[in-house]
């Protein structure tokens, strides 16, 4: 299964910290117009994805985090290189907010809805706790990614809570879980305390970015 492979030099480089936010849409209906790249984050409410983002983009507070995992509701979009075209995207997190379950399953509707048809989504970034990676819900996104034959690139976050060993055997065994995705999964692991990962999940966007060859 692929995970850090060599960057490919003739693929440009973009300046994530440029991202800035450009809108927050309940439904897919109110998301902007359907055109350019996107690129989606997802990941269980306490799976660290906006501290992910705020640790590639090198800014505290772009994505809101907060200490009540499930407070992110909305799709939130934000730009990338000053170019609306090309876009960062903040699911709603899913299966720990203490809300009603018809919120729960209206989060999931919108969330599948988005991940089956938005034509400009060009990847998706699934983020996990390493100390309890491929849940039920994480299962049911790479579902969603296999049924479009979409890429998907998984970060194992919190790394830094485990001790080097403990970490790279996660990675191992998740990979090894994952070898029937091996052509549409790579994965990774990731601290956003540390930053450790950071230039590797950039350099994967990047290429999921980059204009298809013709």
């Amino acid at each position: 299964m692929p995970s850090n492979t060599p960057a490919d030099t003739s693929i440009p480089r973009l300046n994530y910290p440029t991202a800035r936010f450009l809108i927050s849409a309940p439904t897919l209906a109110l998301c902007p117009e359907d055109t350019g790249a996107e690129i989606a984050f997802a990941g269980r409410s306490n799976a660290g994805k906006s501290s992910a983002i705020n640790a590639l983009t090198q800014q505290n507070s772009l994505a809101r985090t907060s200490r009540t995992p499930g407070r992110t509701q909305l799709i939130n979009f934000f730009t990338v290189a000053n170019d609306s075209a090309l876009r960062l995207v903040d699911l709603p997190g899913y299966g720990y907010a203490k809300v009603p379950e018809a919120v729960k399953l209206e989060w999931q509707h919108h969330l599948s809805e988005y991940l089956r048809e938005r034509y400009s989504l060009r990847g998706l970034v699934l983020l996990m706790d390493v100390r309890h990676p491929l849940t039920e819900f994480d299962q049911m996104m790479l579902g969603f990614a296999d049924q479009r034959n979409m890429p998907v690139h998984i970060l194992l976050t919190k790394a830094d809570k485990l001790k080097n060993g403990a970490a790279k055997n996660a990675l191992q065994q998740v990979r090894s879980r994952l070898r029937e995705w091996e052509d549409l999964v790579s994965v990774q692991l990731f601290s956003s305390l540390k930053r450790d990962g950071v230039d590797t999940l950039s350099r994967r966007l990047d290429q999921w970015f980059a204009p298809p060859i013709e």
